[in-house]
């Protein structure tokens, strides 16, 4: 997991930016939105890692299944506002991106396919939804190695047995290295 970790906070670092053209006012949003997914993240990542030292990636998966949500719920919560994790190949349908998320996952995808590092992949800006004025983020998330055992190609047969019982309808595979595997979505009310 600590490569994972490495890449993740890579990618949060401040030249990782993509902020909509003269919104310079922007940045404070977005370093108070790294810094609710850096807490989130570290969240996750602790759960997931002591999984992973107690009973591997079928325990993870167990783990992620029960607490990604709660943990999800209480960074929101401690930070006041949103976040959560989406993708364009779902795990979770839960996690299905709004039409704001999809459209940057694809732009974020277009811009990997064209060479971008997974790590400079951010996007923020002010949105009008239903009269409504919110700062949105995404952060795209890199796909490590440690990623590989429940989102790679060859999964374990007992890994695949727990992600066919627990997320029938998994999208979520089939990542390598340094692919998109999806991104945190960070939701500011003004």
């Amino acid at each position: 997991m600590q490569k994972a970790t490495a890449l993740l906070l890579l990618a949060l670092s401040p030249l990782a930016t993509s902020v909509s053209a003269g919104e310079s006012d922007l940045q404070p949003r977005i370093e108070s939105s790294r810094a609710a997914i850096q807490d989130f993240f570290a969240g996750l990542r602790d759960e997931l890692e002591r999984a992973m030292k107690s009973g591997g990636p079928v325990a993870a998966i167990n783990i992620c299944h029960r607490v990604a949500i709660p943990i999800t719920e209480a960074k929101s919560l401690e930070h006041n506002m949103l976040l959560s994790r989406t993708s364009l190949k779902l795990r979770n349908p839960a996690n299905a991106p709004d039409a704001w998320e999809q459209a940057v996952l694809e732009q974020f995808a277009e811009r990997h396919a064209a060479g971008e590092a997974v790590t400079a992949l951010s996007h923020g800006e002010m949105v009008d939804i239903g009269g409504r004025t919110q700062f949105r983020y995404l952060h795209a998330i890199p796909t490590a190695e440690v990623c590989l055992s429940c989102h790679g190609s060859n999964l374990d047969a007992a890994v695949q047995t727990k992600l066919d019982e627990l997320y029938p309808e998994d999208q979520a595979i089939g990542y390598q290295v340094g692919d998109l595997r999806g991104a945190f979505s960070v939701i500011h009310e003004r």
